[in-house]
């Protein structure tokens, strides 16, 4: 199968998930945000957590902090 043939086949998808807000390059991250949140919950501070997080993932401990924030927005409605 294509990219071009994948792309269209999730056309649909895709494109209410671009609209609600979502990035194609969010899925790189899913991971990191989920052990930002058990490391949160089992009681370590916001900053140690960012900071483990990011020399862990290779990134900068403002890019973390930049998607924490964009993973905890809500949806646009107006793509549904």
């Amino acid at each position: 199968m294509t990219v071009f043939e994948i792309l269209k086949f999730n056309r649909e998808m895709l494109e209410r998930l671009g609209r609600m807000g979502v990035r194609l390059d969010d899925t790189r991250y899913i991971d990191l945000f989920s052990e930002f949140c058990d490391m949160v919950n089992s009681g370590d501070k916001v900053s140690y957590a960012v900071a483990v997080l990011a020399d862990r993932y290779g990134v900068s401990e403002r890019k973390v902090y930049s998607l924490l924030r964009h993973f905890r927005t809500d949806c646009s409605h107006d793509a549904l």
